[in-house]
């Protein structure tokens, strides 16, 4: 079928107006292409990566390394999904790793980049999705759907709530996965 653009919209879920680039608290979901248990399995509500899961945990874990002005959180690699929050903090831009806290003078008057939601989980895909990708031999293939599913985080008690519900993903695995 050839495109049609009053058929084949995505609709969007962001905010309008809004900059995912300022500092905040964002809830990410990502999905797997068809929902495919690539990364573990859930034993006794428990999740148990494989080698898979563990890259992407390792591409999560470096996140901070390529965006400085990101701070990981809570965060659960499932078989078939990830949930992650996501601090931006423009304050930690430039600031030396090993904890100098001096902010690097701008070039030529620029201020450092500030890297917005959308790119840093589009680096969490592509980084994991190449390294997945090299080790099945699948080069080019899709780890990832399209989209991901994300919330800003507005208060202490909705990141608590969602804290709870990203630590407790596996507890409810079976429960929503039976056949």
């Amino acid at each position: 079928m050839p495109f049609d653009p009053n058929l084949h919209h995505r609709r969007t879920i962001r905010l309008k107006e809004y900059d995912y680039s300022q500092n905040g608290l964002y809830y990410v979901t990502i999905c797997t292409k068809d929902r495919e248990c690539l990364f573990g399995e859930i034993v006794d509500g428990r999740m148990n990566t494989n080698v898979y899961g563990e890259i992407l945990e390792s591409v999560w874990n470096g996140l901070p390394s390529h965006y400085p002005n990101v701070v990981l959180h809570e965060h659960i690699v499932m078989p078939d999904h990830f949930h992650a929050i996501i601090q931006i903090d423009n304050e930690c831009v430039g600031v030396s790793n090993v904890g100098a806290g001096f902010k690097p003078a701008p070039t030529n008057g620029q201020p450092p980049t500030k890297h917005g939601l959308s790119e840093i989980v589009r680096a969490l895909k592509t980084f994991s999705s190449r390294k997945i990708n090299e080790l099945r031999q699948t080069q080019g293939a899709s780890v990832w759907q399209r989209n991901y599913y994300e919330h800003i985080i507005r208060d202490g008690e909705d990141y608590t709530m969602i804290a709870n519900y990203i630590m407790e993903n596996p507890l409810r695995w079976e429960e929503n996965n039976k056949i």
